[in-house]
Parts: C-alpha cells; sequence; structure tokens
C-alpha cells in the first residue's frame, strides 16, 4: 500500500495537534478503526458511550493504494483506543501510532488476538472466529477505560455474539451442500471464509501475484484460463474494489463460460453492519454454486 506519511504529518503540525474533525464527547471513549468493518463492530459494542471513527471506508477505493491524510493523523493521535488488522495489511497504521503518541492509549491488533502475522493472508476479517475475538477485544478495552460502564459492554458482546449465528448458520449451511466443490478467484481476498465453506481454491500462485502487485507467470494465467475454460471451477471469486487488467479479462472470459462470478469487497458497503455485509456475500456464493439459471 502507498503511503503518505511525512506531508501529513508537516500539514498536521502547521494546523495544530487538536482534532477539531475527531470531536468526542468528554464522557465518550474515542476510537479509531483501520477499517471500518472494525469500526462497525466497535460501535456495535460500545453504543453511545463511544465516538469511533474508521480510517478506510470508501467502498470505490483500492485499499491497495491508500493514503494517509492529516485528518487520518489527528484523529490517531487523539484516539484512545485504536484497532488495526495487523499482519502487514495496514502497515501505515503502526508508523502513525508511532509518530502521533497518545499517553494510555490501547491497540487492539487483529492478527495478534488470532495468532496471524505477515506472510499469512491478512484478510482476516472473512475468518468466522476473528470478530468474536476482536468483539471480546473491544469490550475489554471499554470497561478498561470505561468501568462504569462494564455492564453494559458485556451485554452488548452477548448480543453480537448472539448475532453471528446467521453467519454461522448459512456458513454451515452452504458447507454441507458445496464442500468439496472447486473454485477459484483473482485475489486471496475470500481465502478464510472460502476454507470455512470447504471449498477447494484453486490458482493460488495466480492469487498470490495480484495480491502483492507482481506480474502472474504465464504458466499461472493458463492454469487460470484452463480452469475456467474447462468449466474445472464452480465459481469465480474477484476483488470489486482492485483494479487489473489481467483480472477483468479473467472476469469476462468467466462470464463467456458461464462460470458464475461473484464479487467481494475488502471494506464494508455503507449503511451495512458487519453482519448484513457477511450474509449478503454468502447469499451471492451460495447462489453461484447452485449454477446458473437456466
Amino acid at each position: 500500500m502507498k503511503i503518505a506519511i511525512g506531508l501529513a504529518f508537516a500539514t498536521m503540525f502547521t494546523l495544530g495537534t487538536l482534532p477539531q474533525a475527531y470531536a468526542a464527547a468528554e464522557s465518550q471513549i474515542s476510537v479509531v478503526a483501520a477499517e471500518n468493518f472494525y469500526g462497525d463492530v466497535a460501535k456495535q459494542i460500545g453504543g453511545e458511550h463511544v465516538a469511533v471513527v474508521s480510517v478506510m471506508s470508501n467502498p470505490d477505493q483500492d485499499p491497495h493504494l491508500f493514503e494517509t491524510t492529516p485528518s487520518t493523523v489527528r484523529q490517531i493521535g487523539a484516539a484512545q483506543i485504536v484497532i488495526e488488522n495487523g499482519a502487514d495489511y495496514d502497515p501505515w497504521m503502526d508508523k502513525l501510532l508511532t509518530a502521533a503518541p497518545h499517553p494510555g492509549r490501547t491497540v487492539i491488533d487483529v492478527a495478534k488476538l488470532t495468532g496471524k502475522k505477515a506472510g499469512d493472508n491478512p484478510h482476516l476479517w472473512y475468518q468466522p472466529a476473528t470478530m468474536p475475538a476482536a468483539a471480546k477485544a473491544l469490550a475489554a478495552a471499554f470497561s478498561q477505560a470505561d468501568p462504569a460502564h462494564k455492564d453494559d459492554y458485556a451485554a452488548r458482546l452477548k448480543t453480537f455474539d448472539a448475532s453471528l449465528k446467521s453467519i454461522n448458520d448459512k456458513i454451515a449451511a452452504v458447507r454441507a451442500k458445496y464442500a468439496g466443490s472447486a473454485v477459484t478467484a483473482s485475489e486471496p481476498v475470500f481465502g478464510y471464509m472460502a476454507e470455512a465453506l470447504g471449498l477447494k481454491m484453486r490458482n493460488e500462485s495466480f492469487q498470490l501475484s495480484i495480491m502483492n502487485n507482481t506480474e502472474p507467470s504465464a504458466r499461472d494465467v493458463a492454469a487460470f484460463e484452463d480452469d475456467l475454460k474447462q468449466h474445472k471451477v464452480k465459481v469465480m471469486f474477484f476483488n470489486k474494489q482492485a483494479s487489473d487488467k489481467a483480472v477483468e479479462r479473467l472476469v469476462n472470459l468467466a462470464r463467456k463460460s458461464k462460470i458464475p462470478v461473484v464479487g467481494i469487497t475488502e471494506t464494508a458497503p455503507p449503511g451495512l453492519t458487519y453482519q448484513q455485509w457477511m450474509l449478503s456475500q454468502l447469499n451471492d456464493t451460495e447462489r453461484a454454486l447452485a449454477g446458473p439459471s437456466s
């Protein structure tokens, strides 16, 4: 990902460090989430007791091309609690945290919560076990920062965990019907969820090349094309937020070959909770696995 930190900090110090665009009430805990789906979970757990800002929230933005801004710097500098993905997905966040210290600030690194590290698939929010762990960590951090409302945070955590049943039930239903089905993808964004669904993912070398902004080998491209032309896969997933001509050509080939295509995203669409977002994509996946309508 691109980062432009030097200019942002120069501007911040020119304008001053008071976060005018990020004014939490004194009774609220100031929270910054690197990605909007973590911000949504923070709001669900914290309710009216927290003021949450999500840095990456534009559904039209390629997350790999993200650049920091002066307002981002001010928001992070004022935050009492920060939640980041980690696993080298949002490395700009660690740089900003170091450069904009806040006494007593709590940083929740989701990768560390889930035992992941740089080099692992960083799209952790598609792993079913991730959000319960993140929500639990947020509830603990809120309770420590605001012990007067710890019972409220505990109750909201319980409600959040219960709300995930619809997602887990859908995963179980799709897995029971389609486990073992071969699928492919342009990037490993949906990888953890595909694994949870019991799907057999192909062309993983191609996916890593696209994720790392390197040119896929001719052999990998040919193998991907053959899978589509010969109907060796039931579904193709692609990242709707990233633009790549090689991927666009494969999406067109999949459609021409009548292979269902499912677009997935790296940030939650506006107006949807994390639960609604996941269910929407799972429903799309289920329809695609059922095959093209006659």
